[in-house]
């Protein structure tokens, strides 16, 4: 009879002992402070790294448009201009990123046209070639430059909703355009 007793005190004293933790409501903020906080953070950073992925897209699109202006007035073609030089021209217009980072990430097809829309059919492919040409023309000719940038993507989020390979995004930039007429 007494190890009956002592159970029973037992349960009534576990009963009125959750009764005072279900009543109680010191420390409830930080509970629902904790369950709030990792989704609130991970939205943030989120969206930063979104900002970043603009960033670098806005930028990859203007390096490239500066960089093609030498293709187009024939610089680059009486300099003696290389690949390599035009991908460094448009990794310095870029150069928030660094240099080094810059030059392993970027993909650079430069290629010449008959026509606007065949350039336009082969611009809207989407995917990146699988070898890329270095082709600047001559005075006169069609000229469509594009420009593949891998960007590492952090947010789990992200790397789902951008549709990313390996954690990886690639930003793509192109221009189009005539080459003027300069002396060769």
């Amino acid at each position: 009879m007494v190890h009956g007793l002592t159970l029973v005190r037992a349960r009534r004293r576990l009963a009125r002992l959750a009764g005072r933790f279900a009543r109680a409501e010191r420390g409830a903020t930080a509970v629902e402070f904790a369950l709030v906080a990792i989704p609130f953070l991970m939205l943030v950073f989120a969206i930063i790294e979104l900002g970043l992925v603009f960033l670098v897209s806005l930028t990859l699109e203007n390096a490239v448009i500066d960089a093609g202006r030498t293709i187009r007035t024939g610089e680059i073609q009486n300099s003696g201009g290389t690949a390599s030089s035009f991908k460094t021209a448009v990794c310095n217009r870029m150069s928030w990123i660094g240099a080094s980072t810059c030059g392993s990430a970027l993909q650079i097809d430069v290629r010449t046209f008959a026509d606007y829309a065949t350039s336009a059919t082969s611009a809207s492919a989407g995917t990146v070639p699988t070898t890329m040409n270095w082709n600047p023309g001559t005075a006169g000719s069609i000229v469509l430059v594009r420009a593949y940038y891998t960007w590492p993507l952090i947010t789990p989020l992200l790397q789902t909703g951008l549709q990313s390979s390996n954690g990886k995004r690639i930003i793509y930039a192109a221009t189009a355009f005539t080459n003027e007429p300069y002396d060769q």
